[in-house]
């Protein structure tokens, strides 16, 4: 697992424990080649009998939800007929009863299984099942977001925004599409060294170029400059930045105040001279 896989996982255990209470939460993504989960983050365990424990399609709670691609529950671990039983002694020796597996789900793969668990056999309620598959979703989205990330990354190649390297036309009109889907990527990621990894990639679709220090733009006003670069209108910006379109005409008009410019397309123009954009 990727150290950014494993910072999404384990927000989203401690995300679902403070939502509903549950006393238990664990984790972890499919092996890559391999068809099996193998857990790797524990949230409030009392032993490391789940520690690294690989878990098959179809086999046990999170087998059955990894098979089946949707979410198991059982009330009573061990008893339960729903279920197989091959990890009964680990989930024993933690004393886990009532259990929830929600598998993540991206482009129809199943990634990874989060559990919540309780130590008492009850039925878990729909509040912590809807926790539970919100907290799935959270992971599924950052996966997403970073698979996303990487593909852009890889598309904004060192080569990519030289100068030398003669980029025009249709080329240079990706280069500044590249940067707008980055910079509107960076704020979703809740890793700090892979949103720094993308911010460096902006870096070089701008070639390199140290924005001047007369002009101060904050780092909203520069996604929403590179969105109105890239052609967006307003609602396509407020769209891809998870903000308002009025949140949207505010940066553009304190960007356009800063730049000392009346028009959208000339708070461009000098958002490139200046070095924020490419």
């Amino acid at each position: 697992m990727r150290a950014g896989d494993a910072v999404e996982i384990r927000g989203a255990l401690a995300r679902l424990r403070r939502a509903t209470g549950l006393p238990v939460a664990f984790g972890g993504l499919v092996e890559p080649g391999r068809r099996q989960v193998r857990i790797s983050e524990l949230s409030g365990t009392a032993t490391p009998a789940l520690s690294a424990l690989a878990v098959t399609p179809g086999n046990g709670l999170g087998g059955k939800a990894v098979a089946l691609a949707r979410p198991c529950a059982v009330t009573d671990y061990s008893v339960s007929r729903r279920i197989s039983h091959e990890y009964d002694v680990p989930v024993a020796a933690e004393g886990l009863r009532a259990v929830v597996a929600v598998p993540v789900v991206v482009r129809r793969r199943v990634r990874a299984v989060l559990y919540g668990a309780l130590r008492a056999a009850q039925p878990l309620g729909d509040r912590t099942l809807g926790a539970a598959v919100q907290a799935a979703r959270d992971v599924e989205q950052a996966l997403v977001v970073r698979e996303e990330a990487a593909a852009l990354m890889a598309a904004a190649g060192p080569g990519v925004a030289d100068p030398a390297a003669g980029v025009a036309g249709a080329a240079r009109e990706q280069v500044r599409e590249a940067h707008a889907a980055l910079r509107a990527l960076a704020p979703r990621i809740t890793d700090p060294v892979l949103r720094a990894e993308l911010l460096d990639a902006c870096a070089l679709l701008t070639a390199g170029t140290v924005p001047s220090p007369a002009v101060r733009l904050a780092p909203r006003e520069v996604d929403v400059l590179a969105c109105v670069a890239a052609g967006a209108t307003n609602g396509a910006a407020a769209q891809r930045l998870g903000v308002t379109a009025e949140t949207v005409k505010a940066y553009l008009r304190s960007a356009m105040r800063k730049l000392g410019v009346r028009t959208r397309g000339q708070a461009v123009v000098a958002a490139r001279r200046a070095g924020w954009l490419p």
